[in-house]
């Protein structure tokens, strides 16, 4: 029997109890997300830079409905628990980002994230009471969930041109305060911050690999705190990079030995099968 949204839901809150680490791997549609299932991730989450990248947009300019369409096909093409970047909620407004924890539920995720970057270049991250005010809101749709619904809060700070741990600290305290079950501040520069921010909370805490430079391996971010990790856009971005490699030979040479590279006809259908 395929497993309720309840079960996977209790799935992925229990994979953040620990003792260790995981690797949340982040995928963007059907075939993704069963390759990743088949490869042993515990479970998946959406990236909004895929996610609008499929759509030939730039990340941030994906509408609330087309988010939750796609991440609706990875929930339908997996048993896996599927949680989703639902950036700013989709809204500034509390409100807006609670309506957006209810379609997310509606849409089968058992878990968000809701960041505190605004959208707006003149003023990229909300300030520290609406912040709040929003992750409060999120909790509150989430908690009238029938199931365990797990709200990741967001601080964009060093991600967004405001690298101050400081403020990213008092934010995060904030967020594990108002309700957040996990919390994250993607762009860290180095594991003394990780590290400062682990030790900072009580809850666990999410770490965004795939920046060059400023990712580290699972084994030194479980040391330094760690309890789940996620992989951003990094996985769609080497897909593209198998892409670009494949069609630079096809163009400039007239070959075709990436086909030997290239994932076999025959998996991907029992992969779909």
């Amino acid at each position: 029997m395929p497993l309720s949204q309840l079960e996977k839901a209790q799935r992925f809150a229990t994979l953040h109890q620990g003792p260790g680490a995981f690797v949340i791997a982040n995928a963007w549609d059907g075939a993704s997300s069963r390759l990743l299932e088949s490869l042993g991730f515990p479970a998946l989450a959406t990236s909004s830079g895929a996610a609008a990248a499929v759509l030939g947009r730039r990340d941030g300019r994906i509408r609330r409905e087309e988010a939750l369409a796609q991440a609706g096909v990875m929930v339908e093409a997996t048993e896996l628990p599927v949680a989703a970047d639902l950036e700013n909620g989709f809204g500034d407004a509390p409100e807006a980002v609670a309506e957006t924890i209810r379609l997310a539920a509606e849409a089968g995720l058992v878990g968000g994230s809701i960041e505190d970057s605004s959208g707006d270049p003149a003023q990229p991250i909300y300030d520290f009471a609406h912040a709040v005010e929003r992750v409060e809101a999120a909790v509150e749709a989430a908690r009238a969930l029938p199931f365990p619904f797990l709200l990741t809060a967001r601080s964009e700070n060093f991600l967004r041109g405001n690298p101050d741990l400081d403020d990213t600290l008092r934010r995060l305290q904030a967020f594990e305060q108002a309700g957040a079950d996990v919390l994250f501040a993607p762009a860290l520069p180095d594991l003394e911050a990780v590290r400062r921010v682990c030790a900072s909370l009580a809850k666990p805490v999410n770490f965004m690999a795939g920046i060059p430079g400023k990712s580290f391996t699972v084994a030194e971010l479980e040391a330094a705190g760690v309890r789940r990790v996620s992989l951003a856009t990094s996985l769609y971005r080497a897909a593209l990079g198998g892409l670009l490699e494949a069609a630079q030979e096809v163009r400039a040479t007239g070959t075709f030995t990436y086909l030997g590279k290239a994932f076999p006809s025959a998996e991907l259908a029992r992969l779909l099968s």
